[in-house]
């Protein structure tokens, strides 16, 4: 439904016009040299989901599994190949739960640690070199706006899902 004031055929170009910047977030040319720049190159470098993976240890010192999947928004799978390529360079170990030794848990390395400050630190720097063209009521209605369009494509999925 177009709000009040746009036609069908506006509506439909301002959805084309999002959908592409998106697009290029994703995967423009530009990305592949940021994501070189955050999360380094060759051997060394994690992809996103990793980085996310990565991030969500460092904010806890322990979690299961199932918990870490469910904070990542992913499937239980997916969070254990993360964390197995984050095992294998040393950013993250598993340990035992000290109350049921059947439990296995993970956690951030203090290499592990490290690299997730550095690159967050990366990440704040680069943030605020591309909003400093923006003043600080448009960084809040920006903020306001991804929140409420993560929020919109959570329940567009769920209702895909669902059908």
């Amino acid at each position: 439904m177009a709000p009040a004031g746009l036609g069908p055929e506006e509506e439909r170009e301002l959805g084309v016009r999002i959908g592409a910047a998106w697009k290029e977030l994703r995967r423009g040319a530009a990305m592949a040299a940021l994501r070189d720049h955050l999360f380094g190159a060759g051997e060394d470098a994690l992809e996103p989901g990793q980085f996310d993976t990565l991030e969500a240890l460092a904010q806890r010192p322990l979690w299961r599994m199932s918990d870490l999947a469910d904070a990542l928004r992913v499937d239980p799978s997916t969070a254990t190949r993360a964390v197995q390529r984050l095992l294998r360079t040393g950013l993250a170990e598993r340990r035992r739960d000290r109350e049921d030794g059947r439990v296995v848990l993970v956690a951030a390395t203090e290499v592990g640690r490290r690299r997730y400050e550095a690159i967050a630190r990366c990440r704040r720097q680069f943030m605020d070199s591309v909003l400093t063209g923006f003043d600080t009521d448009e960084r809040r209605q920006f903020a306001d706006l991804l929140e409420r369009l993560v929020a919109a494509v959570d329940r567009a999925a769920a209702a895909t899902t669902s059908n």
